[in-house]
């Protein structure tokens, strides 16, 4: 059968040919991974993937239809070509800012679609863990298992802000953030390739004790009474004993159970310390903490990415493992995705990605009010480097017009893909614009 299959260049695809999108499922739209092209669109949706070429089966490939019968007339002489005009400079580097504006938003598109599908499988598993727990742990697997494989085998792997929606729907997924987050650090952190499944799914499922604890104190944006906090606190037992229930496995609960544990010993449920945190639940911990800062019920006590970090560093180190927060500082970059900056030529801008090759050179959305928000440079900081980072901003302190040309999250969440990254505009010809 493998005989049959064969090769197909993207500008070469059409309707009836039958495809195979040789992707994890979570970084195409389609709900089968497998089909016969039947609209143009889908023809579109194929091409913006980014692959160079499918795999298609003739055999269940509809004939290709006949060539044109041209007609057997003589051909009219040829006339001689005018030739075309020669673009000025300028207009030469307005397309080829174009074009490089182009390739990222679809490249930015396809990171958001990817995004939206994960997040929508995690709560969806998450629902009904309970009720159809072969079913939802499957797919919890799936999704770990694909993120993994693509982390892992990938030369380089970019990190991105996502919005907080996308297609009308809100986005951000505390439990996928987590695991992305996680998954990237088991990169930096060389973890026995059956451990890193592991760190996601527990990544993945670490809250599901919240599931027995009233919503009035889950999703409470006023500080917790003491009752309260004594109550929340108890989503790590429970969450024990449902993971019990399913079958998780031993280091999954232990991620569960021991991710408000602190290294120092000041965590809870049960106040352990140091080795005695298994190593997982380590960088799960971190994590989540990283995230619950940037992501709290009332969004108007949320710290930006940089301020998170900061603190993180600063002043709470002794409740983490010191080689994990410094491969999290390190992956994440001094200025995490979903910063806002100001430069060192004073323009400001918004981190909105982060390579793992230079995480301490971003890139960087440029406010420019010249040029509508969908045109604007993505200034690649690993590419530029007589420009540097002068400070992060609150997003608050920015005036109304920089505010919403780049639009700050208000949630923060994360996504990656694994391409190369893109070209992007070189600072001289924008600062002349």
């Amino acid at each position: 059968m493998d005989e049959a299959v064969s090769y197909v260049p993207a500008d070469e695809l059409r309707v009836g040919l039958f495809v195979f999108v040789d992707l994890p499922w979570f970084r195409h739209p389609f709900a089968f991974d497998r089909f016969k092209i039947k609209t143009d669109s889908q023809i579109a949706q194929l091409k913006e993937l980014g692959v160079a070429r499918f795999r298609v089966d003739p055999a269940r490939s509809d004939m290709p239809a006949p060539p044109p019968v041209v007609a057997d007339t003589p051909a009219a002489p040829a006339l001689p070509a005018e030739p075309a005009p020669v673009p000025d400079a300028d207009t030469l580097a307005r397309q080829r800012r174009r074009e490089r504006n182009a390739a990222r938003r679809a490249r930015i598109a396809r990171v958001e679609r990817a995004f939206a599908s994960a997040g929508q499988a995690v709560k969806e598993a998450n629902r009904n863990l309970v009720a159809r727990p072969g079913e939802s742990l499957a797919a919890l697997n799936q999704l770990v298992g694909d993120m993994a494989e693509s982390m892992l085998s990938a030369p380089e792997v970019t990190l991105h802000a996502m919005a907080d929606r996308i297609g009308g729907t809100e986005t951000y997924c505390h439990e996928l953030n987590t695991a992305v987050m996680s998954l990237m650090l088991a990169r930096q952190l060389e973890l026995p390739e059956g451990q890193v499944p592991l760190l996601g799914l527990g990544a993945l499922v670490h809250d599901i004790g919240l599931a027995e604890i009233p919503d009035k104190v889950v999703k409470k944006r006023d500080p917790l009474t003491h009752a309260e906090a004594e109550l929340r606190k108890l989503h790590c037992e429970y969450g024990v004993k449902r993971g019990h229930e399913i079958g998780l496995p031993p280091p999954v609960l232990a991620i569960i159970g021991q991710h408000h544990e602190n290294w120092d010993g000041s965590g809870y449920p049960k106040g352990v310390s140091a080795d005695r945190i298994h190593p997982l639940a380590r960088v799960v911990a971190l994590v989540n903490e990283y995230d619950n800062l940037c992501n709290p019920p009332d969004v108007m006590r949320a710290l930006t990415p940089y301020e998170a970090l900061s603190v993180l560093f600063t002043q709470r180190r002794n409740r983490f493992e010191g080689r994990v927060l410094q491969l999290l500082v390190r992956q994440l970059g001094v200025y995490p995705p979903g910063t806002v900056v100001a430069l060192s030529d004073d323009r400001l801008g918004m981190v909105v990605s982060v390579n793992s090759r230079a995480p301490l050179r971003p890139g960087v959305m440029v406010y420019q009010p010249e040029l509508p928000r969908d045109e604007s440079s993505i200034l690649n900081l690993a590419q530029v480097p007589e420009i540097n980072i002068a400070k992060a901003l609150r997003a608050a302190d920015l005036p109304r017009e920089v505010h919403d040309y780049l639009s700050p999250r208000t949630r923060v969440a994360y996504f990656f893909d694994t391409e190369v990254d893109l070209e992007v505009d070189q600072p001289a010809c924008e600062a002349a614009a």
